[in-house]
């Protein structure tokens, strides 16, 4: 699209404040105004509707969307693989979301195909595959393989769930080795975790001398680490190693919250794959155990929610859906609008994100010179945070001034 201004909408710019009726003009792909301006190329009308920045999901697995079981059990043909990837990637935008951080499981082909628009998807920011320990979380292979035949199961270019290392040294080969296939930053995961095979929650993963070593690598090339973590010693280590995120934080205690917040740590909770894992564990190819791994974790990791935020951790937003079931993504706004209000939720799935993503003012606001990446939602969501969850009810979606998505 060139030249077009957006009227009659109710904008939600993502700063927290209320919705107003103004107008909204893009050019070249970024937003030029917001508010009265003289009538500039096409008119698009949209009385009646809610405009919010696109959505911003910052735990995704693009490359898990096929059954896990099957899929690292070589029961899946690499296009099967594939195809399930592009539909989620598609399935992604149409819920509104148009970016995405990856947190493993594609490699770097995928997000160029993306990129270059030969896939309808998101824009993708990677780890590449996963840092993990020997033994450890991220490790999926029968019991009697060898560890090193586990990076067999990658398809470079399009899926790479997870590295293993060792010890410092193999893990800095393994993070260069990560950014050489495109990696935009790192990803370790620190403790055990609930979709796990040889792991418990409780488990803490990597020492700090072992995490630093990740950390010392991304700041030479000028990002940062997250961590998945479950409990606070685990939290802990990361932060302490210089770690800049933590993922799902269930078991987050306040004198570990506080230690983020000094540090300025950011938290990524993740509710809907546990409501996901609940009710649909084989649906995501995971036997009834994982089931018995999730329970309880819901209510924990909303009490580590109120811990972070009583604590002044900022606080993003990450639905982690794994599986074909990931259409719904909006489903973590409206679990979030559960235990926060709608409006948070949607500042901490547009602006938040993007301060977490290190693209602050480049996407999840409605201000100038942001890139136009906008959703016109059938409804006003930030009343009703049911709307979040439904696809459908997100009418028109631009990515970069360009509609990827019209329902009208």
């Amino acid at each position: 699209m060139g030249r077009v201004q957006v009227v009659g909408a109710a904008v939600v710019d993502g700063s927290g404040r209320d919705p107003v009726n103004v107008d909204v003009g893009i050019e070249d792909g970024h937003i030029t105004q917001v508010g009265a301006a003289g009538a500039r190329g096409e008119r698009l009308d949209a009385d009646g509707l809610t405009m919010t920045p696109g959505l911003i999901d910052a735990h995704v697995h693009l490359g898990l969307s096929s059954p896990i079981g099957p899929q690292f059990s070589f029961g899946i043909s690499a296009a099967e693989i594939a195809a399930d990837i592009f539909a989620t990637a598609g399935a992604t935008l149409d819920a509104g979301f148009t970016t995405v951080r990856d947190t493993g499981g594609v490699d770097g082909g995928l997000v160029t195909t993306i990129a270059k628009g030969k896939v309808r998807g998101p824009r993708v920011l990677s780890c590449g595959p996963v840092q993990c320990q020997i033994g450890g979380h991220g490790y999926y292979g029968a019991d009697w393989e060898p560890t090193e035949l586990w990076s067999s199961h990658h398809l470079p270019g399009l899926c790479a769930l997870s590295t293993m290392s060792g010890n410092a040294d193999e893990l800095r080969a393994n993070v260069r080795e990560a950014f050489r296939r495109g990696a935009s930053f790192l990803k370790l995961c620190v403790t055990g975790g609930v979709v796990g095979a040889h792991d418990r929650l409780t488990d803490t993963q990597f020492t700090v001398e072992e995490i630093a070593v990740a950390v010392q690598e991304a700041a030479a090339r000028g990002t940062y680490v997250t961590v998945h973590a479950h409990n606070s010693d685990g939290i802990r280590n990361a932060v302490e190693a210089g770690a800049r995120c933590v993922e799902h934080g269930t078991d987050l205690d306040e004198s570990t919250a506080a230690l983020m917040a000094t540090r300025d740590v950011a938290l990524v909770p993740t509710f809907a794959v546990v409501e996901q894992l609940l009710h649909d564990t084989a649906g995501a190819g995971l036997g009834e155990s994982t089931r018995d791994r999730v329970l309880g974790v819901r209510e924990r990791m909303a009490e580590a929610l109120a811990v972070a935020k009583e604590a002044g951790v900022r606080i993003g937003l990450g639905s982690d859906l794994i599986g074909p079931a990931q259409s719904r993504r909006g489903e973590e706004l409206r679990l979030r609008a559960e235990l926060e209000t709608p409006m948070e939720a949607l500042v901490a799935a547009t602006k938040t994100n993007a301060e977490i993503l290190g693209l602050s003012g480049q996407i999840g606001v409605i201000a100038p010179g942001a890139q136009a990446d906008l959703v016109l939602w059938n409804g006003n969501p930030v009343e009703d945070p049911e709307l979040f969850a439904d696809p459908a009810n997100a009418v028109l979606v631009l990515k970069a001034g360009r509609v990827v998505k019209d329902l009208r």
